[in-house]
């Protein structure tokens, strides 16, 4: 099974002036964003840039499971230490006994812990909070034992450091409060001598300025300990999301720059053809300004009413195949049905008994598509739904005509101006277009397409109809509004297996767009013609309802479907 790319890009047109005429469990909902992507490696991968698998704060979040298997190691051992430490010492044996009965809970807790938290599914916040709470209790069981003005107290920071570093912003808080107040239930009724002080190392000689002074020294090191902590996994988490924003960029130039190319390979075919200044019918042949499988286009002006033109003339290989030209000239007539302003105007067709078939069509001036992209980069989601609003009635004549185009790209797509400055989007190239009545096709036996911009049963062989349009028009979407093309790749059966197999990244992380954009885009580059939208007008509506943040649940349940079977890069 051989190829045809069907690279007849700029069929019709010139847009030069001087010439006539594309969170995992334990993540809380204030810290974690939706993604797509199983759990892995941030950053490059070997042979090709990505962007990260996982947000920075998905990132942080399995960094704080690592942290916790470690931290829970770290408070038995120096829970048994510190209890095995008690045994010679004097002190209020009642007190003793508290914090044994802490230090005890702190064991068993982190032994509980350690073992919920064996697997990454098994981390939860209110898990870590159980442990947290034991953890605090016996910190301030030992405060009460050894004073709660000793050098005890620094144990609070140590956790502290630990806590606050944590993804669940309320839960750290709260551990803030608790060691907080803890530290002041116990510390103020001593000072102001409401119970006696039972500590080991008690705050003789000193007056009750000097122990409130020590009081409010302790909560304030407690305080700054949880904001410089905050601060940290924010610093943290910015450079994160700059070092994916960095590497995002790098892989958007990338998959720009095979873009690129391959349209520099199409602009390099122009110059003078074989039928250079000669006469097809009414048309006069001027320079090639396309080439691709099946045919060369040429700029051309009507004899007699000097009206500016393109004319197509399929190739040697296709004349030498009668039917493949009876097929062409049956095809061509059908698209010159398509009296809709938003398909390209075909002015006339040769006879079939014509020695060197052509089709002549309207010259348009503008720009296509991918022209549009390569100067503006991305656009805006009220254009992208205008130009799926208006490609669609150009689909939609197809579609009532029996027609597949089978090769929508933004080189097909082409933003013509009129005489009065109006723009309109018109489809281009209905050259390898196939009529779904008729169990042939012009290019038997052969793909047809351009890779990045075929649906998957253009690939594997399987029926084609108007859905095969859409998911072209879904990957032309994504093109516009993340920046960069869906399915990139350096080899055609690179790009094959990505289509068949693969999705891209999701838009809202690649694109900066709103994850009601990942929906529609889930179900219009499904696989299965079947799960994506029945039209375009209703693809349209679905990037309306995402704009104004109104889905319908029935798609927003469609996507989360079709996301599981194939989900984002």
């Amino acid at each position: 099974m051989s190829h045809e790319p069907s690279n007849e890009a700029p069929t019709l047109v010139d847009a030069r002036p001087a010439r006539p005429l594309e969170g995992s469990g334990g993540a809380s909902v204030d810290d974690t964003r939706r993604t797509g992507g199983s759990t892995g490696s941030t950053g490059a991968t070997a042979g090709s840039r990505s962007t990260s698998v996982v947000t920075a704060r998905e990132t942080l979040h399995f960094q704080e499971i690592r942290n916790t298997r470690s931290f829970v190691r770290i408070a038995i051992v120096l829970a048994v230490v510190v209890g095995l430490v008690l045994v010679p010492m004097g002190g209020d044996f009642a007190a003793k006994v508290v914090t044994w009965c802490g230090l005890a809970l702190v064991v068993a807790s982190s032994v509980w812990l350690a073992r919920e938290i064996r697997e990454d599914e098994g981390f939860t916040i209110q898990k870590v909070m159980v442990s947290a709470v034991c953890c605090v209790s016996a910190a301030f069981a030992a405060i009460f034992y050894f004073g709660p003005l000793s050098p005890a107290v620094a144990i609070i920071p140590f956790g502290l450091c630990f806590f606050s570093t944590g993804g669940h912003t309320a839960g750290v808080r709260a551990v803030y409060i608790l060691c907080a107040g803890l530290q002041a239930a116990i510390s103020l009724p001593i000072i102001f001598g409401l119970v006696p002080d039972r500590g080991l190392y008690r705050a003789f000689g000193s007056g009750k300025l000097e122990q409130l002074v020590t009081f409010a020294l302790v909560e304030a090191i407690y305080l700054a300990t949880y904001v410089i902590m905050r601060q940290s996994r924010r610093a943290i988490l910015d450079a994160i999301e700059q070092h994916d924003v960095a590497l995002a960029s790098v892989a958007q130039r990338e998959a720009l720059l095979k873009e690129a190319r391959q349209d520099l390979v199409e602009a390099l075919r122009g110059g003078q053809g074989r039928y250079t200044n000669r006469t097809f019918g009414n048309f006069h042949l001027g320079d090639v300004i396309g080439r691709g499988a099946m045919g060369e286009v040429y700029e051309a002006v009507h004899t007699g009413t000097k009206e500016l033109a393109a004319v197509k003339v399929l190739l040697d290989h296709v004349l030498a195949q009668p039917e493949h030209v009876k097929r062409f000239h049956r095809e061509a007539r059908i698209a010159a049905s398509l009296s809709v302003p938003n398909v390209v105007k075909v002015l006339a067709v040769s006879d079939e008994d014509a020695a060197i078939p052509y089709l002549a069509m309207e010259r348009l001036r503008g720009q296509d598509l991918s022209d549009w992209l390569r100067e503006h980069r991305k656009m805006s989601l009220r254009k992208v739904i205008d130009l799926v609003r208006q490609v669609g009635l150009g689909l939609e004549a197809a579609r009532a005509a029996g027609i597949v185009h089978r090769d929508l790209k933004p080189r097909n797509v082409f933003l013509a101006k009129d005489e009065s400055g109006g723009e309109r989007w018109k489809i281009l190239d209905f050259g390898v277009s196939k009529v779904t009545d008729d169990e042939g096709t012009l290019t038997r036996d052969r793909i047809v397409g351009t890779p990045g911009y075929m649906a998957p049963e253009q690939i594997d062989g399987g029926t084609v109809d108007h859905r095969t349009d859409l998911f072209s028009l879904g990957v032309i979407v994504y093109r516009a509004l993340t920046g960069r093309p869906a399915f990139p790749g350096d080899t055609e059966p690179q790009i094959f297996y990505k289509v068949l197999h693969g999705m891209p990244p999701r838009p809202s992380v690649v694109g900066s767009l709103a994850e009601e954009l990942d929906v529609v885009l889930a179900v219009a580059l499904a696989k299965g013609r079947e799960d994506r939208f029945e039209s375009a007008a209703a693809f349209a509506q679905a990037l309306e309802g995402a704009q104004h943040g109104a889905l319908d649940p029935q798609l927003v349940e469609r996507a989360r479907k079709l996301e599981v079977r194939h989900p984002w890069e």
